[in-house]
């Protein structure tokens, strides 16, 4: 028969514990800057088909491009509209 007493589990020292969060922190980054890739690729793809001719963001741009002091000023009003709401 052995005498020895059972050690307990060995705590993780101090290097693991930096190493364990480190690596919790990186795949978080990972996950996050894979969630803003398809954020920005679903935009991106909105704003493409937005251009196309007859959609919204051509009709602006055409607009822009024939009066642009005109779509500024329209452009400030809207946004003091916006500004006094809040």
């Amino acid at each position: 028969m052995s005498t020895e007493i059972p050690q307990p589990p060995s705590q993780p020292g101090m290097a693991e514990r930096a190493i364990d969060a480190a690596a919790d922190v990186s795949h978080s980054i990972g996950e996050v800057a894979g969630g803003l890739r398809a954020a920005v690729d679903r935009l991106t793809h909105v704003i493409d088909e937005a251009r196309k001719p007859g959609k919204p963001l051509s009709t602006v741009a055409a607009i822009t491009r024939e009066a642009p002091l005109a779509s500024l000023f329209v452009a400030f009003l809207f946004g003091v509209a916006i500004a006094r709401r809040r």
